[in-house]
């Protein structure tokens, strides 16, 4: 036989297991078809492990009691599943109480004698060229089982003959769960009731699925990953795939898996037509997960309590799932010594819906009811569930980051945690996990607390506070995220050989592309520029000076929130979305609009909402507005503007789960849903909003996740550039690395350049922190301990002023943002640097509260913008295109910030920036001109009375007409929106609007007349 036939690649699988704790079977003989089982090692386990029971069936069946337990198992397989049976057993009448138990797992600490007895007596069993079904002679390669039960099939290829996609086209044709021909129940292939997983095994890949669907089969890779992307790692030893019988389905590990891991999921989805149904999925582990969770039980076992631990999972990695195991196994975890690691697990989230979706995932992993604790607010007080829930020991507790500024106090003075354990899971760990919430979480939770005491001296106190802050020995903080920030990378990382921080576990964006987890966002995006010219026709600005950024960024707002920028935009939208997007996934396709501001989504709903009914598409597209409060928005209505009043359709339904409906195809957001949301029909973004860095990736991958049908996606972008998006995402394609870390002496480097400024002394710093340490203290003794360096600001900012003395105002708004730069440094170093510097840690105190009191730019007056028109506007599309991505960007360290230094600011005059914007757009022409007198003209001659008028009377006949005023005043009125201070001037000045109405009188008589001006 040639050496390089599948039978070959079967044998060498199959004589591993059998050297390796497995029971082999060469055939099929023994294995009962009808009910799918091999019932030799169903009954010897029981027989062996549970003789008692097994004599009283036998006693009351009267030798039926083998058909009558396999027929009770069966049935049990049937209702419940496979999964169910094996984890809980079965109960038959006549065995007693407990019935029967069907396996042993291995317990999370050491084994008592009787135990191990009966976990070395789990019979695994692989079976070769199996006959599964009852209609047909199809033959599956291996089945594997465990006491009598299976749960997994291979149908292996060799890449010498197959490869791989036959493997799965194999299962996708051969291995229907229904036979084809007499439409009979294969029980085998039966999604629960039968095999748990099905493995579509080359000598290269691996492939599964927990569902045979026919041609709908969809099958997940379960490979390693090689070079950061996708497929497995060569292998000096033998197969690519080796490590699916090596390490896979070694016994303790593939118990493991069956015992946590595997999960039938319940998970209520929203159908199109807005009801709510229960789906059910079987997870089995991808290997990434599967492997980060096995590294952190061996690392956390190893090193016990204390460590960090950063997970950068790209999207579409699963990373609830794994959180949930993460929190399963750390809740039960014991150390070498048979001691538990830690007494409760708290998954902290900053999104509110994960909350609920972390709770549901952990709760249907753990086999133990009440594992989990949810903190929420229909229970009664939050800081009081959780102190309750630290107190009396739960295993793992479920809250938002946002409770912890209501509960920390409250913690800390009543929660007696000090003997106490703790492991904190992190879910999208950035600032929020590397800032001052997440320090006062570990200053709550620390071992080291010091309580204070009644004569606590000054340095005693300041000393107290600096040992708070260092990581605590008792807590370990585990991070996940797709994009971890410098911060993050230095706070939870690793250090390499290098001496750089690393992630302890990556599962890449690359990875996760090329195995079809999540598309490629970058695959289709067209920039857009707008180009426009304004003029100010209204009021002289000739001796308004203004700081050129300042005005330059005002204008901007005022451009992109213009009536008729935003009604291009849309116009381009939804024909876009119509001819592209629309039609796709069956008619389901949705579409998202990022704005940059309230007011902006406001206007782009209402302006979408009266484009689509002027073109009839009001049946087809429906739009939903998402932002928070209310918006205030005097040019387009006098009411105040809110998601209830704007999303009139939802019919009770809150806007994630109306836009899952097939009535609302369009999101416009702002600030919303751009992170956290995962909707797979999502399949075009439409920016109208700066974005870089982090908020790029995390905005355009709302695109990400994929569905069946879904191969493309849509960004079309009218503010960012190609290369900006391509710079956000190439630190986060491959393994995220660090440029160089922060130089811990920069917050040194900052306390002396703000000590030079001259607007506290050491004494305004020892002053206050002897007011804020006290017990009892009151805002009025904080305010007044910190009155002489803010009155010492206010004078030499007054003065300046008055002086107009650009670079000392500039000076003081540095000053005042390196106070904000100090105490970012300082709360993220403190957490990885000992310090053990009280004199920092009393500037820490008081440049924290000195800075809100004296913020500079609250004092600029708004620029004035009244009579400012938009002349010309052009709005054109770039190229579409794929942005490809190599992943060698390195994230820059800390290293720039509080090195800013005083700059003379630009200050030109407003007519002078007005020219200078309008420059940038030389190839504007004439024909793309907004222009008031156009407008009004363009109506007038579609007036067919006017018309009529001019052809039968003189020009000035014409001129003089009641009906010409009449149909001129009212397209005055109607172009507000678009040329508010042009048609104020005119309709508020008599003589000015005569002239417009003679020049425009005119206009229209000689083109109607067939002349022209």
């Amino acid at each position: 036989m040639a050496i390089h036939n599948e039978i070959e690649f079967e044998n060498d699988l199959c004589d591993y297991l059998k050297s390796h704790g497995w029971l082999y079977s060469k055939d099929d003989t023994g294995y009962d078809v009808e009910r799918a089982i091999f019932p030799e090692d169903l009954l010897g386990w029981i027989q062996d492990t549970q003789p008692e029971a097994w004599a009283r069936l036998k006693s009351f069946h009267n030798g039926k009691s083998e058909s009558v337990a396999l027929d009770r198992l069966v049935k049990v397989m049937e209702t419940e599943s496979s999964l169910h049976a094996l984890r809980k057993g079965f109960k038959a009448t006549g065995a007693g109480s407990g019935g029967f138990e069907l396996i042993q797992f291995a317990p999370a600490h050491s084994f008592n004698p009787e135990t191990k007895a009966k976990y070395d007596k789990i019979r695994l069993r692989v079976m070769r060229q199996v006959h599964y079904s009852a209609h047909n002679r199809n033959s599956i390669d291996l089945i594997l089982f465990v006491n009598g039960i299976p749960v997994a099939t291979l149908e292996l290829k060799t890449d010498f003959t197959q490869g791989i996609d036959d493997a799965k086209n194999q299962y996708r044709t051969d291995r229907n769960p229904k036979d084809p021909q007499t439409k009979q129940i294969e029980p085998l292939l039966q999604f629960k009731r039968g095999a748990l997983v099905h493995f579509a095994v080359s000598t290269s890949e691996v492939w599964m699925t927990t569902k045979l669907a026919g041609m709908d089969t969809f099958f997940l890779p379960f490979n390693k990953g090689f070079n950061g992307g996708k497929g497995n790692p060569p292998n000096k030893d033998g197969y690519q795939t080796a490590y699916l019988w090596e390490q896979i389905l070694q016994k303790d590990q593939f118990l493991k898996i069956l015992e946590s891991f595997i999960q039938l999921e319940r998970k209520e989805v929203i159908e199109k037509n807005g009801e709510k149904k229960i789906k059910e999925t079987m997870i089995f582990p991808r290997y990434h997960q599967l492997d980060a969770v096995t590294k952190l039980v061996e690392a956390v076992r190893e090193e016990g309590a204390g460590k960090n631990y950063l997970f950068q999972h790209s999207a579409g990695s699963g990373k609830s799932n794994t959180i949930g195991w993460s929190a399963h196994k750390l809740a039960t975890i014991h150390d070498a010594k048979d001691q538990k690691i830690f007494d409760t697990v708290i998954v902290i989230t900053d999104r509110t819906i994960l909350d609920e979706q972390l709770q549901d995932t952990i709760n249907q992993f753990s086999q133990t009811p009440g594992l989990v604790v949810s903190i929420d607010s229909e229970n009664g007080s939050k800081s009081g569930q959780l102190v309750e829930a630290l107190r009396s020991g739960a295993m793992i507790v479920v809250v938002t980051l946002q409770t912890f500024p209501f509960i920390l106090k409250e913690i800390r003075e009543t929660a007696d945690l000090s003997k106490r354990n703790f492991a904190v899971i992190a879910d999208e760990a950035h600032s929020s996990q590397t800032g001052a919430s997440a320090g006062k979480l570990r200053k709550a939770l620390s071992s080291e607390q010091v309580e204070a005491e009644d004569d606590e001296s000054y340095e005693d106190y300041l000393g107290r506070e600096t040992q708070s802050r260092a990581l605590p020995p008792n807590v370990s903080f585990l991070a996940f995220t797709a994009t971890p920030k410098a911060k993050t990378l230095e706070l939870f990382g690793r250090k390499d050989a290098n001496g750089m921080p690393r992630p302890f576990h990556q599962y890449t964006m690359k990875q996760a592309i090329e195995e079809g987890f999540i598309l490629d966002v970058l695959q289709n995006y067209t920039p857009y520029k707008v180009a426009y010219k304004l003029a100010h026709n209204g009021k002289d600005w000739d001796d308004k000076e203004v700081d050129k950024s300042d005005a330059a960024k005002t204008i901007a707002r005022w451009v992109r929130l213009h009536p008729h920028n935003i009604s291009q935009k849309v116009a381009i939208i939804v024909e876009h979305f119509r001819a592209n997007v629309a039609w796709r996934l069956n008619g389901e396709a949705k579409a998202m609009v990022v704005t940059d501001s309230r007011q902006a989504a406001v206007r782009y709903k209402i302006e979408m909402d009266k484009y689509i009914a002027s073109q009839g598409y009001s049946k087809e597209l429906a739009t939903l507005v998402a932002f928070s409060g209310d918006v205030e928005d005097p040019e387009y209505g006098g009411e105040k503007f809110t998601e209830g009043n704007m999303n009139k359709q939802q019919k009770g339904m809150g806007i994630r789960e109306a836009f899952a409906t097939d009535e609302f195809k369009v999101l416009i957001v702002a600030n919303k849903f751009q992170t956290g949301f995962d909707q797979p029909l999502l399949m075009a973004m439409y920016v109208d909003k700066r974005i870089d860095g982090i908020t790029a990736v995390q905005t355009l991958s709302r695109l990400n996740r994929t569905t069946f049908g879904k191969d493309i996606t849509y960004v079309l972008d009218f503010v960012n550039d190609t290369e900006t998006i391509r710079l956000a995402f190439e630190p986060y394609y491959e393994t995220t690395e660090l440029l160089a870390t922060t130089d811990p002496n920069k917050v040194y480097d900052l306390e002396t350049k703000l000590g030079k400024q001259g607007i506290y002394s050491e004494q305004d710093v020892k002053n206050f922190v002897e007011a804020y340490r006290k017990p009892k203290a009151k805002q009025q003794d904080i305010q007044a301990a910190l009155s002489v360096p803010v009155s010492r600001f206010n004078g030499l900012f007054n003065a300046a002023e008055n002086k107009d003395d650009k670079e000392e105002l500039d000076r003081l708004a540095l000053f005042e943002k390196d106070l904000g730069t100090f105490c970012r440094f300082y709360d993220f170093l403190s957490q990885i640097v000992n310090y053990a510097d009280t004199d920092l840690e009393a500037k820490y105190l008081f440049f924290r509260h000195l800075a809100p009191l004296i913020k500079p730019e609250n004092r600029r007056l708004p620029i004035d913008l009244a009579g400012l028109e938009m002349t010309h506007y052009k709005l054109e599309a770039g190229k579409a295109q794929s942005i490809k991505l190599s992943g060698g960007e390195q994230l820059k360290g800390g290293g720039d910030a509080g090195s800013g230094v005083y700059r003379d600011p630009e200050v030109v005059k407003l007519e002078e920036l007005l020219g200078k914007l309008n420059d940038l757009f030389p190839e504007i022409t004439d024909t793309d001109r907004i222009n008031l007198f156009n407008n009004a003209k363009s109506k007038m001659l579609d007036n067919e009375e006017l018309r009529k008028q001019a052809m039968a009377n003189s020009e000035d006949q014409f001129s003089q007409s009641p009906k010409f005023e009449e149909e001129m005043l009212d397209n005055l009125i109607s172009s507000m929106d678009s040329h508010r201070a042009m048609t104020t001037k005119l309709l508020n000045d008599d003589r000015l609007r005569a002239r417009f109405k003679d020049l425009l009188a005119k206009s229209v008589f000689n083109e109607i007349n067939g002349s022209r001006i």
